[in-house]
């Protein structure tokens, strides 16, 4: 039985995890047999953001903390985490994605990544080991992995892609009922909320990428 990590960025599309892709990514490793251990940086967000009215209230919110909601308390700090506890490594995206575990949603191709979270990405491709990421998600992968030609989709948008591949990426045009695979890196990658208008619509390209993911493992 595969080990699989579930990399969260907080809770709610605005300025955490998508709640719908990461429930959708734990729903398809649980009914494929597979160990999940969900994770998130003990970090706070950026800020957070009332999902009633899309504005930022000042509030301040932690990272591990909100993402504990989705992952129903069980829950690891990401720190304590390498690529040796698991065998595989899945990335929801949400704007959490772009502004916690990255700051892609304000640098854009100049986006660093959260030190942990680099971290084990790195460690999960010195190992080997599949590395799913899907709707703004790709972009953290970018920031850490792009300059050696990684592809990735973020779907069609063409603002995005020119910007993940101002970061050393090869972006591949993607439909929201696919995923996209770099079979050399072990990279798979999937629109979801990118370009879904529906929850049916991204659970086909999550579902999908879970399997590749699973398969690579």
């Amino acid at each position: 039985m595969a080990k699989v990590g579930v990399l969260l960025s907080g809770c709610g599309v605005y300025d955490g995890a998508e709640i719908h892709e990461a429930v959708l990514t734990l729903l398809a490793l649980d009914r494929a047999g597979a160990e999940i251990v969900c994770m998130a940086p003990n970090t706070d967000q950026m800020h957070v953001v009332d999902h009633t009215t899309g504005k930022v209230t000042g509030e301040r919110r932690n990272v591990l903390v909100e993402s504990a909601r989705i992952a129903r308390g069980d829950i690891r700090d990401l720190a304590r985490v390498k690529a040796a506890d698991i065998d595989a490594l899945i990335l929801p995206g949400g704007f959490g994605a772009a502004k916690n575990l990255s700051d892609f949603a304000v640098a854009g191709a100049a986006a660093k990544v959260h030190p942990e979270v680099a971290r084990l990405l790195r460690e999960m491709v010195a190992a080997k080991k599949p590395v799913g990421a899907m709707c703004i998600a790709p972009a953290v992968l970018a920031a850490v992995l792009g300059k050696g030609g990684a592809e990735l989709t973020i779907g069609t948008d063409a603002g995005t892609a020119s910007t993940l591949e101002k970061m050393g990426v090869k972006h591949v045009p993607c439909p929201v009922h696919e995923d996209r695979l770099d079979a050399r890196r072990k990279l798979v990658s999937t629109p979801a909320y990118m370009l879904a208008g529906r929850i049916s619509e991204a659970a086909a390209g999550i579902e999908k990428l879970v399997a590749d993911v699973l398969r690579l493992a």
